[in-house]
């Protein structure tokens, strides 16, 4: 029997890896089924799917020129079974599969007196100059350091020019 592109033929599970199955046909032919071709849903463990000796209908994919046969468990069923179908569930009582929509994220609230607070791009009405910008910045830089400085001794226990207290 001579495999063609596009057709559906029965054959035999003859050995599991994590990446696939190979199936063997009549006339000592072998290909492969990726993980990803074995069924219309994710697909975490194969032997979940199909067991060794198993009498499987694939569709053949593609034949490369060294001979090595793509198949496909999932194209060689019927359309309406092509679809994505729940599986029974997985670890921890949840059901794989597409999961319903999040509700949006809030937007980031910056806190009072945290790094980068700093406003990047100048108000429409400040005239001011790149070094004038700088020099603004530079100075809430420091405010800012000198605050987190003196929070951090205060948490430690030591006073400003690093003794015990």
């Amino acid at each position: 029997m001579r495999l063609e592109v596009g057709e559906i033929y029965e054959g035999k599970v003859t050995g599991i890896t994590k990446f696939g199955a190979f199936v063997s046909f009549e006339e000592g032919q072998t290909g492969m089924v990726h993980i990803s071709e074995i069924a219309p849903t994710f697909v975490n463990e194969i032997r979940d799917f199909v067991s060794e000796g198993q009498t499987v209908k694939v569709k053949v994919l593609n034949i490369s020129e060294e001979g090595k046969i793509s198949l496909s468990m999932k194209k060689a069923l019927p359309p309406e079974e092509q679809q994505h179908k729940p599986r029974r569930p997985g670890p921890g009582g949840r059901k794989p599969g597409p999961r319903p929509p999040r509700a949006p994220r809030p937007e980031p609230q910056p806190g009072p007196g945290r790094p980068g607070d700093f406003e990047w791009q100048g108000r429409r009405n400040d005239s001011g100059s790149l070094e004038d910008m700088i020099s603004r910045f530079k100075q809430t830089s420091d405010e800012k350091m000198s605050d987190l400085k003196r929070g951090n001794e205060s948490r430690r226990g030591y006073s400003r020019r690093g003794q015990k207290q």
